[in-house]
């Protein structure tokens, strides 16, 4: 891997609350080796989305985060991104424009009966 490849952790099965912390390490120790600054998460074959995947990817990305990265989803299911947004979270995925806030309109003063530009 070269230093703009990030590198990939596969979440497989239901993941176990105790997997949760080294799931975590792995994360910041990729972030460390690529430098790439990105961890691409596969989460196709996380199974039945639910509270546990988001909080599992909650903490992926704190732990990223911490680390000066983030993570990219990759291949995740269409409910999983439905709950995702309905908890209120945001994780760029992979193929997809990143999402960014839309610029704000410039206005300028003018002066009375001017036409505005």
């Amino acid at each position: 891997m070269d230093a703009v490849t990030p590198a990939v952790l596969v979440l497989s099965g239901p993941v176990a609350r105790d997997e949760v912390p080294g799931l975590c390490d792995a994360v910041r120790e990729l972030l460390d080796v690529t430098g790439a600054g990105v961890v691409v998460c596969d989460v196709g074959g996380v199974g039945p989305p639910g509270l546990a995947v988001v909080d599992l990817l909650a903490r992926l990305e704190l732990a990223a985060r911490r680390a000066g990265g983030r993570i990219r989803l990759r291949d995740p299911d269409p409910a999983l991104r439905s709950l995702l947004r309905l908890v209120g979270l945001r994780f760029q995925v992979e193929g997809e424009a990143e999402e960014r806030e839309p610029a704000l309109g410039v206005e300028e003063e003018v002066e009375p009966g001017e036409p505005a530009v």
